[in-house]
């Protein structure tokens, strides 16, 4: 029981080391990408071919003033960007990057598996919410309130398409285990069997990391930076964070879920989940290069009347072919 403590604990730590250094290294790939996509330099100069940038920014974002405005809610002011870091986190807890491989002893290439795994990603991606509601909440400013309740819709709306995708895949695989979903592909990626529920998640996974083109709860030119306006320094660095490890998040489980995980020829199973998950970061960064931002009721009006009747009608489709 200690071992397997000791080893869930160091897991744990290396997941989270990781998870550092691909938000750190994320923000330069998107400055860098965004910087070709629209024929400029990116930044180039801290370090060679700038890859020193993400300390340089780090560094930057720990020593800025800690300005805490006047009417805020101060308890609520610090816990809102806590709440949405510490669930974008905690995810990980259930998504397996690989099978059991051998260091010494056997060592699965997961922290936990679980078996409802989806369902404690989808709760905690609900309570993630309340993070952007209670920061812009507690900021006692119209725009940060603004950014707030267009998120909390936003996301209420999506998630619920994105559920109705998952239920697809989980008929699929007869199993909420994440594991068992990617071993369940080892033949047939669900993407080929689900190509409308790999659609649908793909845009509702967009919308719930508040992207481009559906990144109105930031939107710059309405809001000037939505639930973030009161926010500087390390506690927006918390908000920064759990958007784009979100991302990142989103990225995985499009990998996990229709796209066989680790499973793949020839390379080993942690280069090939690598190999997927950096493909679906650029895809995120590739839509925010190049599509505008839509309005805020065509964004609703497109979850509600387009997404969710597409995502019934791929579960009962799904549940068909299944039973047939």
């Amino acid at each position: 029981m200690a071992a397997d403590l000791a080893a869930a604990a160091l897991k744990s730590a290396v997941v989270l080391v990781l998870l550092l250094a691909t938000f750190a290294y994320m923000t330069l790939l998107e400055r860098r990408l965004l910087g070709k996509f629209q024929i400029r330099v990116g930044p180039n100069r801290v370090g060679p071919f700038g890859l020193l940038q993400p300390l340089a920014d780090g560094v930057k974002l720990i020593f800025k003033e800690n300005f805490v405005p006047t009417h805020v809610d101060r308890v609520i002011y610090w816990v809102a960007p806590a709440i949405s870091m510490v669930t974008a986190l905690f995810v990980y807890a259930v998504i397996p990057f690989g099978e059991i491989t051998v260091f010494g002893r056997q060592v699965p290439l997961y922290v936990a598996s679980v078996n409802v795994g989806i369902l404690l990603i989808l709760g905690a991606s609900s309570v993630g919410v309340y993070g952007i509601i209670l920061g812009g909440w507690s900021a006692d400013n119209k725009y940060s309130l603004l950014g707030s309740l267009r998120s909390s819709a936003q996301l209420i709306s999506y998630e619920l398409a994105l559920g109705l995708a998952v239920v697809a895949v989980v008929i699929s695989a007869g199993s909420l285990n994440l594991v068992e979903i990617v071993r369940a592909q080892s033949k047939t990626w669900f993407v080929a069997t689900q190509p409308l529920g790999f659609l649908i998640f793909l845009i509702a996974a967009v919308a719930e990391t508040n992207r481009s083109p559906f990144d109105l709860p930031e939107a710059e030119q309405e809001l000037i930076a939505g639930y973030q306006t009161e926010y500087g320094g390390f506690k927006f660095a918390m908000f920064y964070f759990a958007e784009y490890i979100g991302v990142v998040t989103m990225s995985a489980l499009i990998t996990t879920l229709f796209f066989g995980g680790w499973t793949g020829p020839v390379l080993p199973p942690l280069l090939w989940f690598a190999l997927k998950l950096f493909a679906f970061i650029f895809v995120f960064i590739w839509l925010r290069a190049t599509l505008p931002r839509v309005r805020h009721d065509q964004l609703m009006a497109f979850g509600w009347k387009v997404l969710v009747p597409l995502g019934l009608v791929n579960i009962v489709v799904t549940s068909l072919l299944v039973v047939r």
